[in-house]
């Protein structure tokens, strides 16, 4: 198979960190001048998961053939997409898939739980096809599915996936970086993650009975691994990715095209001990977490967090995080200014009774009425809707309008 082009040129190192979701910001090079790691595979990256702030990559753009971590995005798209106790039979083409198996026997029911199970420990190539055909009726229609995916849920647009297990095909390939999002997109998925970290599980199926044990080795040989999934393949070289957590930090590894499985393995390590030793991260606000912020007439305004923010920074310093008039959440120390998230404005409701001149005694209809609101309270109901939007439109317009860095201090 002739060698994939490249998009990108050689190692971006921490000093020019970019977000993988694109917002402008970077991370700086940690303060002790501790050196990033050089990895040997030819592409590497590691993020940070609750943030997906890039801290390490190396060729993250170029594609490359994925071997069997194709299967993480078959993995998320059939717990998104079936149930566990949904049962799949085994076709005569599972059954025939080449490379590794967990040996399922034609017109086998296997429930998509144990499919799962099987696929990511034991890597099964059977498997992955039984739950394609038991999702979408064939590996062609599946793969569709995972393209789309890819594209429209993960944001990811450099991959392409033509079956489910990664087994070589020229026109499948995927990047770094687009495996780095995917992967930290599944770990947000509780089973996803009880299954990726399972070193072992027994297996008893029609024709064989065994215990599976994780192909991923980071499982034993890692402090703090999580997961996620190993391949290979003579076109690809060996893949991983991986994931581990320590202090509150999960850092998220891929590497692509690595020389050997050692090589795999200890460019994994490095990527996962350097981010660990040299970067923090921390909750600014939880989701649904409200703050106030004082414009420059001297106003106060309500801000939310609609979701859960997380702030990355270089360790070796005291950073200090800062909402703008704009709701703009950064984290700011010695290494610079970090963006995090940002917060949005809480809408406020103006209560107006459309019924306020009606007289007493007369209840909501008036005297002896049989046909709903009389038109006066419909017109006053209708000016009040107009004066809530007017003021809506206003309030934002204002907070657009503010700027300058708003101190907030939090212990």
């Amino acid at each position: 198979m002739k060698q994939l082009g490249r998009r990108t040129g050689r190692a971006l190192i921490a000093a020019a960190m970019m977000v993988l979701t694109g917002a402008a910001h970077a991370l700086a090079a940690p303060a002790d001048g501790s050196a990033p790691p050089s990895a040997q595979s030819e592409a590497a990256i590691l993020i940070e998961q609750h943030t997906g702030d890039v801290l390490y990559v190396k060729n993250g753009d170029e594609r490359l053939y994925p071997a069997s971590i194709a299967k993480i995005a078959t993995a998320i798209i059939a717990l998104e997409q079936s149930s566990p106790g949904d049962v799949a039979t085994v076709s005569k083409t599972a059954r025939g898939e080449e490379g590794t198996r967990v040996y399922l026997a034609e017109g086998e029911q296997v429930t998509m739980e144990k499919l799962l199970y099987g696929m990511m420990l034991n890597s099964g190539n059977d498997a992955a096809t039984a739950i394609a055909e038991r999702i979408d009726g064939s590996k062609e229609k599946f793969a569709e599915r995972m393209n789309a995916f890819m594209r429209d849920t993960i944001k990811a647009y450099d991959s392409n996936f033509v079956n489910p297990s990664g087994l070589p095909d020229p026109n499948q390939y995927t990047t770094a970086a687009d495996m780095a999002k995917l992967a930290r997109y599944a770990m947000d998925n509780e089973t996803f993650r009880r299954i990726v970290s399972t070193r072992k599980l027994p297996w008893s199926g029609q024709e064989w009975t065994s215990t599976l044990e994780n192909h991923n080795k980071m499982l034993t040989d890692y402090p703090g691994a999580t997961g996620i999934k190993n391949g290979y393949t003579i076109a690809s070289g060996n893949t991983l990715v991986g994931s581990a957590e320590r202090d509150g930090m999960s850092l998220i590894g891929v590497v692509l095209k690595a020389g050997s499985k050692n090589v795999a393995y200890a460019d994994m390590a490095a990527m996962l001990d350097f981010g660990f030793a040299n970067f923090g991260v921390r909750m600014l606000f939880a989701e649904g977490e409200r703050y106030q912020l004082q414009d420059e007439a001297g106003g106060v305004g309500d801000w939310v967090a609609e979701k859960a923010i997380w702030g990355v920074y270089p360790k070796g310093g005291s950073p200090a995080m800062k909402v703008d008039a704009n709701g703009q959440v950064v984290l700011e120390s010695e290494q610079g200014t970090y963006f995090a998230g940002e917060l949005s404005p809480v809408k406020k409701e103006v209560a107006i009774s459309a019924f306020s001149g009606e007289q007493e005694g007369e209840g909501l209809h008036g005297a002896g009425s049989t046909s709903g609101p009389p038109k006066s309270s419909m017109i006053a109901y209708a000016l009040g809707a107009g004066i809530a939007l007017v003021a809506g439109a206003a309030a934002m317009l204002r907070s657009r309008a503010r700027r300058g860095l708003a101190p907030f201090k939090r212990r």
